[in-house]
């Protein structure tokens, strides 16, 4: 006996729930006429990952009832089909096969329904709720507490397989698939909507081989792809045979359907199921910087187009940040839809105007030029008389940088399209950035990469063309100079941070990692850096707050991951 599963790795929109649910439909007749008789579609697939307070709408609830029952009936004349689809549901009144009471208490569930031939033959609700990092599921959902085993089979193949049901989190823990196998189980599959950073993909692969080992049952991992607000998934669906060997993998970043075979054998005298490795099914792994790449890529495709963007807006400073940004917007939206504006002070410097300029005509994209000295000008002039007798400082720095913050969304009203930031991990960690000024626009698209990263992104972009857009796209000069805000004369960031590769230590050890000051110090980093640093994370949660969204790519980033008072005396 074979058993074909088609894991339908797709881009759902949150709220869309006539598309995403005409989306699984037609994946299905596609797996369908290639042999599959399971079609394993992502977590919450109906009404897309995550929707947030729409789950506290009971109206939004009946409608992602409605687009089941749709898909249902869509594939009714498809026998033998089972697809699994994700949905919110009431469990004390939708749980149409159980037995017993699926949930402890009444409430919503975080579900999964097994449609075949226009009904629900199976229900499942999620068991164990993530309340940490960017998931918040304790506060819409209750835990389910019942295994799901359905049978799949079809007319040639007298013999059914008997498929254990899990939803994400509960793969992570052992109970769930271990009573998956007591109600027998030949094999798990695992529907999920895990968020993206760097080496989560092999972190899941580990993960679920360690369950597989446990429970001696073949896995299926089926994900989610796409972009969505500041969270991005990657795909990277995948198959484990029971001895824990990678029997399938879906490329990464992109919509896939992935086909799994199981083939019915004998072990000891015992029937088992086995997963077929099939070479065309079994993307190979990846580096972190190509990861990193195409997720920030996918963020700000998916942030414009979902959101009905006509383009991206950015200013272009000759600096490595705006260069990395729009190296990225060009490769996630291609140079037609990309504008950039140079906007040179008294204080820029000539070979800022001329990377600038390389640099957009090496991408393609339109390019102008707008002075801000006469509004400049006119802002010192407006203050002469307030400003008389002190010296020089920051304000006059941020007075130059919101005048382009202002010019750029401005060009934004008009144009309708989203202006993107340019400010990364480092700066918004330390507040070397100015409201209302370069924190001006839409979506931070490097919010979430330290500067030292953002170096790295650079020369591997130079040595890589992944999107066909053109290779060594950032000029060499812009990525050794020293890099300056230049917002005064021979200004250099060093001037008022510590060197990059410090902050950036202390940042991931301290936020990310959240080890205390005194361990920091004690281990060798100097104690007026890490002092410095710190202070400046705290001070300046005010500014993060006032921050657009950007993507998240670690495992802690400064958006719902990071929630600190402002207000606050603690620190250490």
């Amino acid at each position: 006996m074979t058993l074909t599963t088609c894991v339908a790795q797709l881009n759902f929109v949150v709220g869309d729930l006539t598309g995403n649910a005409q989306k699984m439909v037609d994946a299905a007749r596609q797996a369908y006429a290639q042999g599959a008789r399971l079609v394993l579609t992502p977590e919450l697939s109906i009404c897309g990952y995550a929707a947030e307070d729409l789950f506290l709408r009971p109206v939004f609830i009946e409608a992602c009832e409605d687009a089941l029952q749709q898909v249902a009936q869509d594939l009714q004349d498809l026998k033998n089909l089972c697809v699994v689809v994700g949905h919110p549901a009431w469990a004390d009144r939708y749980n149409p096969l159980a037995k017993t009471r699926s949930v402890s208490a009444p409430g919503l569930v975080n579900a999964a329904s097994v449609v075949s031939e226009g009904r629900v033959v199976a229900f499942y609700a999620k068991q164990h709720l993530p309340n940490y990092q960017v998931f918040d599921e304790r506060r819409y959902f209750v835990p389910g507490q019942a295994s799901c085993v359905f049978e799949v089979g079809d007319e040639q193949n007298s013999q059914r397989t008997r498929v254990g049901l899990l939803i994400c989190e509960d793969a992570w823990f052992d109970e769930p698939a271990l009573k998956a196998n007591q109600a027998g189980a030949e094999m798990l599959v695992v529907i999920n909507a895990s968020p993206f950073h760097v080496g989560k993909g092999m972190e899941r692969e580990t993960v679920m081989r360690q369950r597989v080992l446990a429970c001696g049952l073949p896995l299926i991992y089926a994900h989610l792809v796409g972009g969505q607000d500041e969270v991005v998934f990657e795909g990277h669906s995948f198959a484990l045979n029971a001895q824990g060997d990678v029997a399938a993998r879906a490329p990464s970043f992109v919509e896939h359907l992935m086909y799994v075979k199981a083939q019915q054998t004998h072990v000891h005298g015992s029937p088992s199921l086995n997963l077929d490795v099939l070479p065309e099914q079994l993307a190979q792994p990846r580096s972190s910087e190509a990861d990193l790449w195409d997720a920030l890529v996918l963020g700000v495709r998916d942030y414009i187009g979902k959101n009905g963007f006509p383009g991206a807006l950015l200013g272009l400073s000759g600096g490595i940040d705006s260069a990395l940004v729009l190296a990225i917007a060009v490769d996630a939206l291609g140079p037609d839809r990309v504008r950039t504006v140079m906007m040179p002070s008294p204080y820029t410097a000539d070979i800022s105007w001329l990377d600038a300029r390389d640099m957009a005509q090496r991408m393609g994209v339109q390019y102008d030029e707008i002075s801000i000295l006469p509004e400049f000008e006119a802002f010192t002039q407006s203050l002469s008389k307030e400003f008389a007798g002190l010296p020089l400082d920051a304000t006059e720095e941020n007075i130059q940088a919101r005048i382009r913050g202002t010019l750029l969304m401005a060009l934004s009203n008009k144009s309708g399209r989203i202006v993107l930031t340019t400010g990364n991990k480092s700066e918004m960690a330390t507040g070397y950035c100015t409201l209302y000024g370069d924190m001006a626009g839409g979506f931070a698209v490097i919010k979430d990469v330290v500067k030292t990263q953002v170096f790295e992104l650079a020369r591997w972009r130079n040595a890589h063309d992944p999107y066909g857009r053109g290779a060594n796209p950032i000029p060499e000069r812009i990525i050794t100079r020293p890099p300056s805000a230049e917002l005064r004369p021979d200004q250099k960031d060093q001037d008022s941070l510590p060197p990059y590769e410090v902050l950036d230590e202390i940042l991931e050890r301290y936020m990310e990692n959240d080890e205390s000051i005194e361990s920091l110090q004690a281990s060798g980093l100097k104690a007026e850096d890490v002092d410095k640093v710190t202070r400046l994370i705290k001070i300046n949660e005010y500014k993060r707050r006032q921050a657009p969204l950007g993507i998240r790519v670690t495992h802690r980033s400064f958006g719902k991951d990071w929630r600190y008072p402002i207000t606050n005396k603690f620190r250490a």
